[in-house]
């Protein structure tokens, strides 16, 4: 049913919990391969895909890059799941995940519809919890999705909006641009990530163009330094 494609950078800790969160799917053959696309990580990324039996892959350039080179790669399924390596999906995900897809199915929907899942930061204190609440609140009223979010699309819509750019931070803003705010649902499950790494002020300009002023991304793109 899903084909998931991870990207990471140097993060083995995270892909390794990533990893572990999609085996429950994997048993009952909802995920159908996984594949990690690596940006030339110099830990140990590659023994973990390998321990958990991934494909891997080396692609230089921003998580877009290798999201969009992931997405020619993982052929098995109809439907992708893009993940970047520290994001948990938490327990039960894939029932939700599911339910989604045969409902569109059902419905005639898989070309119009995508979906993410809510954040959840995995740290303590009202910061956490007040960039949780942003980002949801974000996804509900303005469409706009993180790739911490995950993202699951059919690979009809994927190819129909254009994928994945390499547009560096903004990568994910401009493909969720694309998909627009009428087709992205907020899956009842969530996404667990790391807490935010603090952002440089341009990069946060430009994100908040791109999601409040819908500006076009490539506009953009230089901001991201």
């Amino acid at each position: 049913m899903i084909s998931v494609v991870v990207s990471c950078l140097d993060c083995e800790e995270g892909l390794a919990h990533s990893l572990t969160a999609l085996v429950p799917a994997a048993a009952e053959g909802i995920v159908r391969e996984v594949v990690v696309m690596d940006g030339g990580s110099r830990d140990s990324t590659r023994t973990v895909a390998d321990a958990a039996g991934c494909e891997m892959h080396v692609v230089k350039g921003s998580e877009g890059a290798r999201f969009a080179a992931g997405s020619k790669v993982a052929l098995k399924s109809p439907w992708l799941m893009f993940l970047p390596a520290g994001s948990m999906l938490e327990p039960g995900w894939h029932v939700d995940a599911s339910n989604f897809v045969e409902r569109a199915e059902r419905s005639g929907q898989a070309e119009r519809c995508a979906a993410a899942f809510r954040l959840k930061r995995d740290a303590f204190g009202w910061g956490a919890r007040a960039g949780e609440a942003l980002s949801n609140l974000s996804t509900q009223l303005l469409g706009m999705a993180s790739s911490e979010q995950g993202l699951l699309i059919s690979r009809r819509l994927y190819t129909s909006v254009g994928g994945h750019r390499d547009l560096g931070t903004l990568s994910d803003f401009d493909l969720i641009n694309r998909i627009g705010r009428s087709r992205l649902v907020l899956l009842r499950s969530a996404a667990v990530a790391p807490q935010d790494a603090p952002r440089p002020a341009r990069q946060k300009l430009a994100r908040f163009a791109v999601s409040a002023l819908r500006l076009p991304p490539r506009l953009l793109a230089g901001l991201n330094g």
